[in-house]
């Protein structure tokens, strides 16, 4: 069983995505800490939370599956998008 600290989450997020909003870096600590991550590591679990999170909530990624898109490729039409967020988030705002 692998469960993460707050704190730890927290200083990875700040760490690795310092552009990240408070407000994201909140809620992501919280999801993440409260899974089991059977034995990924913290940037895995990080990395995974935030993809799915934004793929979910903005993109079209759902919208594109309740009209019989495949999961495979609309995965693949949101990604570019998903990655530009992240990679944004990478960034130290100024």
């Amino acid at each position: 069983m692998t469960k993460f600290t707050p704190a730890a989450i927290e200083k990875h997020i700040r760490r690795n995505h310092p552009g990240c909003p408070d407000f994201a870096v909140e809620f992501f600590v919280a999801k993440i800490a409260k899974k089991d991550w059977n034995g990924a590591t913290i940037g895995a679990a990080v990395g995974i939370t935030m993809q799915s999170v934004l793929r979910h909530t903005m993109t079209d990624y759902d919208q594109l599956l309740l009209c019989g898109v495949d999961r495979e490729e609309a995965r693949r039409r949101v990604q570019r998008k998903v990655n530009a967020m992240i990679a944004a988030w990478k960034k130290r705002q100024t």
